[in-house]
């Protein structure tokens, strides 16, 4: 039996040797490419945290003490050392989740995998320790570098520094990357404390010469204070944290168990707040992902583990055509900018950062920051394309309604992985923009349903210079592309299928990639009789008048979409049908106002009923009644 098999708590981890946790540490690695390339996931991060995490483990006591993971994709390893080996069905339905669990272990504390947060949860987990007199209880925070470049994460700073007795350590893990590399004066910052000898070897340097003219005077002293002064800033730029009032040690080999346990000690020891800053390498043991640049080792599909290469190749999806489009938008608008944070490849503008490399601004993990930062340059005449996950959209919100509506400033935000997303779980389901976003003043949303609309989308979007507007799109594969039979207004009609003799209408509105549910509904209903009429408005918000007309025509209309049901652009719909003093019946199918548990799409699809053939007879269902 190997070492690993033996770890069941942290306890058992307490009693190796210096020699045994080395040899657990490949073990480990080992462990995470078999389990990993079979089931996908979040590889090169964790690969890079093995030793820190071991490090932690032996100089802490979870669950007394308090471990909070920022983002939360670098725990895999802690999971294995609490007792969590079987990753068998890692981030599917009923297996272990890609991120910290409260279900799983009471080892796991922040659920919520958007980055930046572990500080703001550590000071108040440790404030709440004084409060409540448990001065034996440490709390350690884990935040890579590129969770630095976030506003929350100084706002956290700030109030930390303000407690001096709380028992808190944060450990900055620096690979220099993110999903890419690090950027911003944070990056610049770190990259000299991994390069800069310490202050004190020239202080030491400075006493040894003053020593050798003679015994030192007050003039001496002066000349030395003026020295460390004057080169603090420039070889020890850690006095940046120190000048807050939090003590900085390192930086620290984070491959090193004795290095990193020995700063993990003074850091205990020290009875305040510690930063630890620990140099870690992503994929470290992997060579794939040590030699892979473009860092496809983030997170990654099912590969095969000798070379990393997917088992399926990757199919034409949705953000290769915002790729493609977004390029040639820029070619024909030298207006158009793209901003992104920290993730420049995985919402496709890595190709036109390469076209257009001073039309490119990579914010960092600062949502909040890249909508008022484009509120600006739309004001100085520049027209800013926002591409973010659509999870992260709900970060900025206060920024896009105060900053970019009420200003009417004409920004697009672009909302790659809208909707169902499945395994990342509930924190990265895409499902709120809709019923967020409907609210904003003046704002303009379209969810467009293939490649064509989407091209189009893009196109009228980055037009609209006096509000914002909002293109969503759904993670993955794109499907063939479905043409309008007709256009009433806007308003795009898929299908009319009228079997004869039929007594009812029904409108079936399929909002973007759900259009190709509403035709296999349209088939489903013809067969038993009833008349359809499949509508797939690109833009719904501001809601159109044409589809509110249609509607009219129609006795019974059922709205698909892959947002919330409750307050959706279906529940919109109604409420504009019900205002214009029609008496047609809304249906709106889709998601519950819940957050989602890991699952694959089809599973979360067929667990809320959004399947066709659950939705053609839920309508039946309500037609008999």
């Amino acid at each position: 039996m190997g070492l690993l098999e033996s770890i069941q708590s942290p306890d058992d981890l307490r009693r190796l040797t210096p020699a045994q946790a080395e040899e657990l540490a490949a073990e480990i690695r080992d462990f995470l490419v078999q389990s990993v390339s079979r089931t996908g996931g979040h590889l090169g991060p964790n690969l890079g945290v093995v030793e820190l995490t071991i490090g932690m483990h032996r100089v802490f006591s979870s669950p007394s003490d308090s471990f909070v993971f920022d983002t939360g994709h670098q725990s895999y390893v802690h999971k294995l050392l609490t007792g969590r080996q079987n990753f068998a069905n890692l981030r599917r339905r009923e297996g272990l989740s890609g991120y910290p669990s409260r279900a799983e272990s009471p080892h796991d504390i922040v659920e919520n995998s958007h980055a930046s947060t572990a500080l703001s949860w550590a000071d108040g987990i440790a404030k709440a320790n004084v409060v409540r007199g448990l001065t034996d209880r440490h709390v350690v925070a884990v935040m890579g570098d590129g969770a630095l470049t976030g506003g929350m994460a100084w706002e956290a700073l700030n109030n930390i520094a303000a407690g001096p007795d709380r028992r808190l350590v944060l450990v900055v893990n620096d690979n220099g990357r993110s999903y890419a590399p690090t950027i911003g004066g944070m990056a610049h910052h770190l990259d000299t404390l991994r390069t800069t000898r310490g202050y004190e070897n020239v202080l030491s340097w400075g006493k040894r010469t003053l020593n050798r003219s003679g015994p030192p005077g007050r003039a001496a002293y002066d000349a030395l204070h003026g020295l460390k002064k004057g080169i603090k800033d420039v070889v020890a730029p850690q006095g940046m944290f120190e000048d807050l009032g939090i003590k900085y040690i390192g930086p620290v080999d984070g491959h090193d168990i004795g290095a990193v346990e020995r700063a993990l000690r003074a850091a205990k020891a020290f009875g305040g707040p510690v930063l630890v800053h620990v140099i870690t390498e992503k994929g470290r043991g992997y060579t794939p992902a040590e030699q892979d640049v473009a860092d496809r080792f983030h997170a990654v599909g099912q590969i095969h583990p000798e070379t990393g290469l997917p088992v399926a190749p990757s199919r034409f999806g949705w953000t290769k055509v915002f790729a493609d489009e977004i390029v040639a938008i820029g070619h024909a608008r030298p207006d158009v900018v793209a901003i992104t944070a920290a993730m420049l490849a995985p919402v496709g503008l890595a190709p036109f950062g390469t076209a257009f490399p001073t039309r490119t601004f990579d914010v960092g993990i600062a949502e909040q920051h890249a909508a008022t930062s484009a509120a600006g340059m739309a004001f100085a005449g520049l027209h800013p394309v926002v591409a973010l996950y659509a999870t992260f959209l709900n970060r900025a919100f206060d920024q896009v309604l105060m900053d970019v509506a009420l200003h009417k400033a004409g920004v697009t935000f672009v909302l790659d992985r809208a909707g169902i997303t499945g395994d990342d779980g509930a924190s990265h389901n895409g499902m709120w923009d809709m019923a967020m976003l409907r609210i904003v003043p003046g704002l303009h949303l379209a969810a467009p349903r293939d490649e064509p609309t989407l091209r189009a989308a893009l196109r009228r979007a980055v037009d609209i210079d006096d509000a914002p507007s909002v293109v969503r799109y759904p993670k993955g594969s794109m499907g063939e592309a479905l043409p309008a039979i007709d256009s009433l207004d806007g308003v795009d009609i898929l299908s009319r299928q009228d079997p004869g003799e039929a007594s009812v209408r029904v409108l079936l509105v399929g909002i973007g990639s759900m259009a190709t549910t509403a035709l296999e509904v349209s088939e489903l209903l013809a067969a038993h009789g009833v008349a359809t009429t499949v509508a797939a408005p690109t833009w719904v918000l501001p809601m159109p008048d044409a589809l509110v007309k249609l509607s009219g025509e129609h006795d019974f209309v059922v709205t698909i979409e892959d947002g919330l049901a409750e307050g959706g652009i279906g529940a919109l719909l109604g409420e504009r049908a019900s205002q214009a003093g029609l008496r047609t019946r809304v249906h709106t199918v889709g998601l519950p106002t819940a957050f989602l548990d890991h699952a694959t799409r089809a599973q979360i699809v067929a667990a809320n009923r959004l399947g066709a053939p659950d939705i053609a007879r839920d309508v039946l269902d309500a037609l008999a009644r």
